[in-house]
């Protein structure tokens, strides 16, 4: 099952990085590098415990925080929102292919597609 579900991850992340190239909005490339690990950033809140670094992380790794955002660029036609969100998307998929996912509040090494 793990790997069905890094294959479809795969397929996530290249449609993604598809309609980001595609969106056209340019940066220098050593931005976009920033802006992809960016959502990482999540991380801090175990620095409080972990069921709050749970939520953060997870926050950022969700992919409904990733469809809202899209949506509400299409909506508003606001291109930030929709990279923000395909950005995120693109994230969290390429997580997911390294074996990463949603973290449980026990432990950060306990996530929703196995223990790392």
């Amino acid at each position: 099952m793990k790997k069905l579900i890094q294959f479809e991850e795969m397929g996530v992340f290249a449609v993604s990085v598809f309609l980001l190239y595609k969106l056209n909005i340019h940066f220098a490339w050593w931005l976009y590098l920033i802006l992809f690990f960016s959502p990482d950033l999540g991380m801090v809140g175990y620095a409080i415990n972990t069921k709050f670094g749970a939520f953060t992380y997870n926050f950022f790794h969700h992919k409904a925080t990733a469809c809202i955002l899209v949506i509400l660029g299409e909506l508003q036609t606001n291109n930030y929102l929709l990279f923000a969100g395909l950005l995120l998307l693109v994230h969290s998929s390429f997580d997911r292919v390294l074996g990463y996912g949603l973290k449980y509040t026990d432990n950060f090494k306990h996530t929703n597609v196995g223990y790392l």
